[in-house]
């Protein structure tokens, strides 16, 4: 065993290794925290200069994660930079960049490339580079390996690099950092055996496979099981819609059976970071070998169309009342991506809060999480949500549930609104004021 694989696991065992989180988003904060609880000194990299200054003051942007913890890892010798010349510092290395689609629905590598380029002049011998991204079979070794290799090192004897994909789900009060089990895949044996090292630090289980390949597979299997199950719930939302039916009722009823069906509920399309774009890394990389996944694209036509569902779903609501959707005043509640977080990332209810503004109406929103609402991606709107107050639902010809905050009064509601389009099944029963998308 090379002297190099001694000294690094002896660093990481006694704590004494320094490590450097690159890109401190949703994935980054809870990980560099883990790290310093634990003792480490961290150092958190990205290119976003106020994340960084707003990091080193003691707080955090992101909703879920308390400020407390980030004081105390700031006063623990955690610090937040932009400068990659840092990165010679570190032992570990761990990448919890984006990965976004194109606009072609392709797989954008630009920032694992490019944080890539920028550590690559400061890679040193005795280091482990760990991609968490979720990215197509292939990424470590065809993209990232190389730019490790370029200065002479070698993957596997001078510095080492694994797989360990993201399985980070914010606002879930279930799981920690610590308690949901890492996927790790290496280059090389040695690579496995300190990617482990790395990570049993840290998370309860550590479950090894055999390649990068197989541990990029199985990310991409995870979030597409979610995104195909959620694309046939939503389908069958649309069929019960048309006989009348309740599916929340029937979802319900299914899960009492004790084996062979898992719950999975509809809603107004897909969002977050990773369920509505990681299908279509694997389509994309299937094509290279010929193969079709027409599956998994059927179930992304589905989840796309639930936004123009929902709007045909308000039109009718307000036709019943004898109001045209273009000369009607709209609140959505919740325009984060799912509920008690402060995510926006593709979120339908940003969609289908544009569809509305396009067809004529005056749209606002309200959401506990999200303040402010100002431009996202094609998105340039200047908003800020609103109060929910009795006087302020019966300003409104509808209000529209797109996202099921835990913090909105749903009594309060129900008794103020004069129609509730409910696309999360929040408002059971016959109420007559409520329609059900």
């Amino acid at each position: 065993m090379s002297k190099s694989i001694n000294q690094l696991r002896k660093k990481i065992e006694s704590k004494s290794a320094v490590i450097g989180i690159l890109g401190l988003g949703y994935v980054g904060q809870p990980l560099l925290l883990r790290y310093s609880e634990l003792g480490y000194n961290v150092i958190g990299f990205d290119i976003d200069v106020n994340k960084v200054e707003q990091l080193n003051s003691g707080s955090s942007s992101i909703e879920h994660i308390d400020n407390e913890r980030v004081r105390k890892a700031v006063n623990s010798g955690f610090e937040a930079s932009v400068d990659f010349s840092r990165v010679r510092e570190c032992d570990a290395l761990i990448l919890c960049v984006p990965t976004p689609l194109n606009r072609y629905r392709e797989p954008d590598m630009n920032f694992i490339i490019e944080t890539a380029d920028m550590m690559k002049p400061y890679l040193r011998e005795g280091q482990i580079v760990s991609l968490e991204s979720t990215t197509y079979p292939g990424t470590t070794e065809e993209i990232l390996q190389p730019r490790l290799e370029e200065n002479g090192l070698i993957v596997g004897k001078s510095i080492f690099l694994i797989y360990s994909p993201e399985r980070e789900d914010p606002g879930n009060p279930n799981f920690e950092t610590r308690t949901i089990p890492k996927i790790v895949g290496g280059v090389t044996a040695q690579c496995q055996s300190l990617g482990v090292t790395l990570y049993e630090q840290a998370i309860d289980q550590v479950v090894q496979v055999s390649s990068t390949k197989v541990a990029e597979l199985t990310k991409l299997l995870e979030n597409i099981h979610r995104a195909v199950n959620i694309g046939l719930v939503n389908e069958m939302k649309v069929v019960a819609d048309k006989m009348g039916i309740d599916i929340f009722e029937v979802i319900d009823a299914a899960a009492t059976k004790p084996f062979g069906f898992t719950a999975y509920y509809p809603g107004p399309g897909l969002g977050g970071h990773c369920i509505p774009i990681d299908p279509y890394y694997l389509t994309w990389k299937a094509r290279e070998y010929g193969l079709n996944t027409r599956f998994i694209e059927l179930s992304g036509e589905v989840n796309r169309a639930m936004p123009e569902f929902v709007i045909g779903k308000l039109m009718d609501g307000l036709n019943n009342l004898g109001k045209a959707l273009s000369k009607s005043k709209i609140l959505v509640l919740g325009i984060a991506y799912k509920k008690n977080v402060d995510d926006m990332r593709e979120s339908p209810s940003v969609e289908i809060l544009d569809l509305i503004r396009k067809k004529g109406a005056e749209v606002h929103y309200s959401d506990p999480y999200v303040s402010t609402f100002g431009p996202l991606k094609a998105y340039n709107y200047s908003l800020t949500s609103k109060d929910i107050t009795a006087k302020t639902l019966s300003e409104y010809d509808a209000v529209l549930l797109t996202t099921d905050h835990d913090k909105f009064d749903y009594d309060l509601i129900a008794e103020n609104a004069s129609l509730i389009i409910d696309t999360r099944g929040r408002f059971r029963g016959n109420n007559s004021n409520v329609v059900k998308a």
